[in-house]
């Protein structure tokens, strides 16, 4: 049973919906679209509205391109919007979670996660913003202020909007929690070096971050990508790329000085932009919103000291492996194992080779999948967490059920705790896989975590297992049959990736 609610905001009131147990509001602007001179600039104030605006569908996802893993697509930038869930009992001072979706920097929405189950069991509100992607987010051009970093502020503006607005839905703007995943955990990662994030958040959770910190060899991240460095990117070395990939699309006049061909790159279609829009997913540093590369300023201690935890899953690289090579057609073979080593790690593959033997796995997809996981994620997630807990108190997690129904299937390639497994056991998804009776047990459990972690910046629970932090190279394993501490270090051979490429 559903019925209308209405909440009144500094900008007009809302009309969500109430559900049994929670409440929900969804598509509601927290900045002024981005749209026609509006494009490539920083988020503007609201314009505020008479009567009630409705607030029961969610908003426009942010332009993007559908891809073998995502299939939004969508060409409106009025995009700007935000979900908001509470808990159907009213109560002031709740704990707030602000998601930020993955999709690799070009995908993704809000819209997609259904986070009342983590509202309602954690007893927080979750606050769910769509934001600008790939060529529109992160773009870059000579002359072009802010470039590279419109992603990242309008997520600090929807930061901002909770700091003004949520105490209207029972929340608390001084006991905000940033959780993402993968594209999402980067963006938090850049949110911790920013000073203009300073004080918007009070803790955060990194799921699955990627290229953070250092370089990834070639094919370790997607079959037949190349070595790719940290995912942050100077400023001049984007406007660049910027002002190439304009002529060579035909974008602007030859010969346009900057004020002109501005405005004729925001006259350019959508749908001409998105064309090279997964070449526009490094957020800049170099300016005001990230001074300085999170690369460097992360285990140099220059980042705001907030609880944090962050983690991976067990199978990461079997995600990609199985999706860009083996359902793609292009399985890894005993025959381009051995090519695969050698562009990846150099003088050092024979070594690598030894330790990953393709005798001790069931197909060469397998082999790889481990070499990338344990080479292109796990190594990165135990470096990271050294360098976050040696100045604030951070806690790791592996997400270990390899019987986890995939998000995106991969018809018969074994997927394992592949990369966005766990999102399943935080959020539903509509139309999404289902979950056994013990599966739903460790979501239950893993919620709760979660929401201890927002409530209070530790995630220990009294109904829980111990979780101790990672400052003694502590890891929780989160399996349907064992939450606990593992051998994280060894299990991912991280002594012999700590001297390799």
């Amino acid at each position: 049973m559903t019925d209308h609610v209405t909440v009144r905001l500094s900008t007009g009131a809302v009309r969500g919906l109430r559900f049994d147990g929670h409440l929900s509001f969804r598509g509601i602007p927290y900045a002024a679209p981005p749209v026609g001179d509006r494009r490539w600039r920083s988020p503007a104030p609201v314009a505020p509205w008479s009567g009630v605006r409705d607030a029961t569908e969610p908003g426009n996802p942010a332009p993007q391109v559908a891809q073998s893993f995502a299939d939004v697509t969508s060409v409106d930038e009025d995009c700007l919007t935000l979900d908001v869930t509470v808990p159907a009992a009213a109560r002031a001072g709740r704990p707030v979670v602000v998601w930020l979706h993955g999709g690799g920097g070009t995908n993704g929405t809000a819209a997609t996660s259904d986070p009342r189950r983590l509202a309602v069991t954690g007893d927080v509100v979750v606050v769910a913003p769509n934001f600008r992607l790939g060529v529109l987010g992160c773009f870059g051009y000579p002359g072009l202020p802010d470039g590279g970093t419109f992603g990242l502020l309008d997520q600090q503006a929807a930061l901002r909007w909770v700091q003004r607005e949520i105490t209207r839905f029972g929340g608390d703007p001084a006991n905000v929690t940033l959780v993402g995943e993968s594209y999402g955990a980067l963006t938090i990662a850049a949110h911790l070096v920013s000073p203009t994030s300073a004080g918007l958040f009070h803790r955060a959770v990194l799921q699955s971050a990627f290229g953070v910190m250092g370089p990834t060899p070639a094919h370790t991240f997607i079959p037949g990508v190349p070595t790719l460095p940290p995912m942050w990117s100077p400023a001049a070395e984007l406007e660049r790329l910027g002002a190439a990939t304009a002529a060579e699309h035909g974008w602007i006049t030859p010969g346009s000085d900057p004020g002109s061909a501005l405005a004729q790159l925001r006259r350019v279609p959508v749908e001409d932009l998105l064309q090279s829009s997964a070449a526009f997913i490094r957020p800049a540093f170099g300016g005001p919103t990230l001074p300085e590369s999170p690369a460097e300023a992360l285990p140099a201690g220059r980042f705001h000291r907030v609880p944090l935890v962050l983690g991976a899953t067990r199978d990461e690289a079997r995600f990609f492996v199985g999706l860009f090579a083996d359902v793609a057609g292009h399985p890894v073979t005993a025959e381009s194992y051995p090519r695969l080593l050698a562009e990846a790690f150099g003088d050092a593959a024979d070594e690598v080779a030894t330790r990953y033997p393709l005798d001790h796995f069931p197909t060469p997809s397998l082999a790889w999948a481990q070499v990338c996981t344990d080479r292109a994620w796990a190594r990165p997630a135990w470096d990271l967490g050294r360098a976050l807990a040696a100045h604030t108190r951070t806690w790791f997690y592996e997400f270990a059920d390899q019987d986890a129904p995939p998000l995106v299937p991969l018809p018969g390639f074994p997927t394992g705790a592949q990369h966005s497994s766990e999102l399943v056991y935080l959020f539903d998804f509509p139309g999404g896989p289902s979950l056994s009776a013990a599966q739903r047990e460790l979501a239950d459990r893993m919620r709760r975590y979660w929401a201890a972690f927002a409530t209070h910046g530790d995630p220990a629970h009294a109904d829980l297992p111990a979780w101790p932090d990672f400052g003694a190279g502590h890891v929780q394993s989160l399996a349907p049959d064992r939450i606990g501490g593992t051998d994280y270090r060894t299990d991912h051979c991280l002594d012999f990736w700590a001297r390799m490429p």
